[in-house]
């Protein structure tokens, strides 16, 4: 399993509408993820917006990002959170998101 890090930034003024939708993520989004495997999803967020994301795939993040592009519901997911995301221009949430780079970890 590859471990995969991002970034993304919410509107400061919309993080506490962004956090309550993420209470009850579609579960047709939470299929699709998993059967693009996408495992031990998790998101943190800093008060000033700053998402830091975290999760485990059988592949490198591209082919993450292509997969789950593939899934029929993810531009429905998409439309209803790029509102809520800062200087998406004309991407879509999930081509704005920006990889870490993994330099250390402790079993």
């Amino acid at each position: 399993m590859k471990r995969i890090g991002f970034l993304l930034k919410v509107k400061k003024e919309k993080i506490d509408e962004y956090k309550k939708h993420h209470e009850a993520v579609w579960p047709e989004m939470q299929d699709a993820l998993r059967r693009s495997g996408w495992h031990n999803y998790t998101l943190f967020i800093r008060e000033d917006g700053l998402i830091f994301g975290y999760f485990e795939a059988p592949v490198d993040f591209q082919t993450a990002l292509d997969n789950i592009a593939k899934e029929e519901i993810n531009p429905s997911w998409n439309a209803f959170m790029n509102p809520y995301f800062e200087n998406l221009g004309d991407m879509e949430v999930d081509e704005s998101m920006i990889e870490l780079e993994e330099y250390f970890h402790l079993d």
